[in-house]
């Protein structure tokens, strides 16, 4: 299944709530969900059918993908993964998820939302440890250095954004370094530090049907 590259406004308003794709523009009144909200399509204003217990499984796995911007094949995989560690399916499966490079980096406020981050991660601009990584997927560990690129400090997007570092709240499981521009793993996120609207014991129901 192809990466969705149409209007990410219609995600949104498909899910019924901000799923936050756009960075800034969605706590503005530009927000397309606060100025319509409906399903989109030509039947989104008349969708008045009680969802199946399967329909709300499936949207809270399709609102976990589209936040994280994560393909059918690879969220299964992650999935798959999950069920293998010790602990709760659930909470492993989110922690996997968080742990993504393009994530790290969007959590650190290096790039206004995950999209933006996972371009900036494939273009080379961030390393760990020292070494450039280019796989949003990456799987970062504690104690790892993620750090803006030397030759991309001076880029207009990164310039502005480094301008502002600092100013939105980073999660306990993460340190950042405003002058030397880079973020520390402290710990492993825990389901608490995942403050996120996805109910992840509907999406392990789903999987386990």
């Amino acid at each position: 299944m192809a990466r969705y590259t149409g209007p990410v406004c219609r995600l949104c308003r498909r899910e019924g709530m901000k799923l936050f794709l756009k960075g800034d523009r969605c706590y503005t009144g530009k927000c397309a969900i606060d100025r319509r909200q409906y399903a989109p399509g030509m039947h989104g204003q008349s969708r008045g059918r009680k969802p199946t217990e399967y329909g709300i499984q499936l949207r809270e796995k399709q609102k976990a993908r589209r936040i994280y911007g994560v393909m059918e094949g690879q969220f299964h995989g992650y999935f798959n993964e999950a069920t293998r560690q010790k602990g709760t399916t659930g909470d492993n499966l989110m922690q996997l998820l968080e742990r993504r490079l393009d994530n790290v980096i969007y959590r650190l406020g290096f790039a206004a939302s995950r999209a933006e981050a996972r371009q900036f991660v494939r273009h080379g601009h961030f390393t760990v440890n020292g070494k450039r990584v280019n796989i949003p997927s990456y799987l970062v560990r504690v104690d790892e250095i993620v750090a803006v690129k030397e030759a991309s400090k001076s880029l207009p997007r990164l310039k502005q954004i480094i301008e502002g570092l600092g100013t939105h709240p980073v999660p306990s499981w993460l340190s950042l370094d405003t002058n030397a521009l880079t973020g520390t793993v402290v710990n492993l996120p825990s389901r608490e530090d995942i403050q996120l609207p996805i109910q992840d014991r509907l999406i392990v129901e789903k999987y386990s049907r």
